[in-house]
């Protein structure tokens, strides 16, 4: 059912952000390694600039999954509506 405040109560799928950041890591580390031995230093560059990306982006879903189930941006929202006497609203 929607409530019409989806946006400021939307959650994220961290585990599914956090398999495909460590799924990135894994190939901008071979990009980077890879382009860095076939000597194309432009190419390695760019591939160890993603694997900078990719980590902190797993740092931000590692420290929010140990957050836990409700974690939200402030304290000012609640995690979720408050059930109203099942009327729908």
């Amino acid at each position: 059912m929607r409530s019409g405040n989806e946006p400021a109560t939307a959650r994220s799928a961290l585990r599914l952000r956090f398999w495909l950041s460590v799924w990135g890591l894994l190939w901008a580390a071979f990009g980077t390694t890879v382009f860095a031995l076939v000597g194309s230093p432009g190419w390695a560059a760019a591939c160890g600039a993603l694997f900078l990306v990719v980590t902190v982006d797993l740092a931000v879903v590692l420290r929010r999954l140990h957050q836990g189930a409700h974690w939200q941006p402030g304290r000012s929202i609640p995690p979720y509506e408050p059930d109203h006497g099942g009327t729908g609203r």
